[in-house]
């Protein structure tokens, strides 16, 4: 049951799908674009993509869970319009009942579907004893590790015995030896041909994760969500990370991930026009100063390939991408395939001190961050050199979903104030240059 040919089954089908969400003074935000993707009988599927790309919010289009936009969504030929039996989601969190033990909580879905009590524990009870939680069900999910409650999601999914099983980031949650010996004892089901189900579609933020389990793996671009390549793997089971057709493999899926698709003319002129809007990446100032401070490292000579940066740092990509991206948009670094370089930029910030590194970090934000030029031209424009943030907020509402909004704001707070371009007062909600610690050239 694994690595079918392009003429097997379609079980799941989308066909120029796309999904957007209304936003205040902008009409609607693009999530998903033109999506065209296949779940065939017989393997498995992983979709990668950075974070923010729209993999959950299509998870959630193939289950039923909420509608495309437009497009068309197909299960067995038929159109996808609400949840399906024969579709099976196991979330990153894992999302049990507190109040339910582990066999009420795998009965849940068999009791939607009004399997008779008599069969609901039949079926309830061989599925948790194949997952591996025999003489657990009585246990309430507070009793468990994380690993077991998993298992307990994992049961649940599989016992309404679906056709398609989706996981958002399944193993996400744990820590790695548990989550090592879920996927090998997930895999091992699927080879034995111990479940019925017929497919499987992951949601991964592990490039290597993806290579371990999967038939083929989709990436995804961001902003808007969209297929940008997808990769076979025809390794058998089981793969050996360590060798060297697996590493190349590795190594294409990262080059993919971070080589920019050509942009249309449109796009072009989007970003030729840099706005208040920027989409800033979830990342922390401590982040970007390790980041940096390892590619600086002498015996990297100032360049190092994404791969190995991401061994040394411990990071997988979905974590590692959002870090260099903040780094290329303040110049920091360049980023050419698999190959991170640092810049005569990122070399100054890395050899300063923590005074000189403020100032740096501050010059390059009001060179490369519009949102930081606009907060501090308010705020320098005011008598009282102070502004309420739901005024700047409102401003990225134009541009950004409300909840991508406040996440960048709450960013460029961190930022702002480590360049001591402004301070904030987080319980009054207040901008000031208050206790800036030099005057800002502009």
């Amino acid at each position: 049951m694994l690595n079918t040919d392009k003429n097997a089954e379609a079980l799941i089908e989308l066909t120029g799908v796309r999904k957007s969400f209304a936003a205040p003074e902008k009409g609607r935000i693009a999530v998903l674009q033109d999506i065209d993707l296949q779940v065939r009988r017989g393997e498995i599927v992983a979709v990668l993509g950075r974070s923010g790309c729209g993999k959950s919010t299509l998870l959630r289009i193939m289950c039923g869970l909420i509608p495309a936009s437009s497009g068309k969504v197909l299960y067995r030929g038929r159109g996808v319009r609400k949840p399906l039996p024969g579709v099976s989601l196991v979330f990153q969190s894992f999302a049990l009942f507190p109040w339910l033990n582990v066999l009420g909580n795998v009965e849940l879905g068999l009791e939607a579907l009004e399997v008779p009590p008599a069969e609901r524990r039949e079926r309830a009870l061989a599925v948790i004893d194949m997952i591996g939680l025999d003489g657990f069900e009585s246990a309430y999910p507070k009793e468990l590790s994380g690993g077991m409650r998993q298992r307990v999601g994992f049961a649940r999914a599989l016992v309404v015995n679906p056709d398609v099983l989706l996981m958002d980031e399944a193993f996400s949650a744990l820590d790695v030896p548990t989550s090592e010996t879920l996927r090998t004892d997930l895999l091992d089901l699927w080879l034995e041909r111990q479940i019925p189900t017929q497919a499987i579609l992951m949601v991964s933020h592990s490039i290597e994760e993806a290579l371990l389990l999967a038939d083929r793996v989709i990436v995804l671009d961001s902003n808007p969500g969209r297929v940008k390549a997808e990769v076979p793997v025809t390794l058998k089971h089981p793969r050996d990370r360590e060798s060297h057709v697996f590493r190349q493999l590795l190594d294409r899926v990262y080059t993919i991930m971070t080589t920019p698709v050509v942009p249309s003319e449109a796009e072009l002129v989007r970003l030729a026009r840099p706005t208040i809007g920027h989409r800033l990446p979830r990342v922390t100032l401590a982040q970007i100063t390790g980041v940096l401070e390892e590619i600086h490292q002498p015996a990297n000579a100032g360049s190092i390939d994404l791969p190995v940066l991401a061994e040394t740092m411990q990071m997988e990509a979905d974590n590692l991408l959002p870090i260099l991206e903040a780094l290329e948009l303040l110049e920091f670094v360049s980023v050419a395939g698999r190959r991170v370089s640092i810049t005569r930029h990122g070399r100054a910030f890395a050899a300063a001190d923590i005074q000189q590194r403020k100032v740096i970090f501050g010059e390059h934000l009001l060179r490369r961050v519009p949102l930081a030029v606009h907060i501090r031209r308010v705020l320098d424009e005011r008598p009282s050199q102070r502004a309420p943030s739901s005024r700047f907020l409102r401003e990225l509402e134009d541009y950004l979903a409300e909840e991508e909004a406040e996440r960048v704001l709450a960013v460029i707070i961190e930022w702002g104030r480590y360049a001591e371009l402004f301070a904030y007062d987080h319980e009054a909600g207040i901008f000031s240059t208050e206790n800036p610690g030099a005057e800002v050239k502009q």
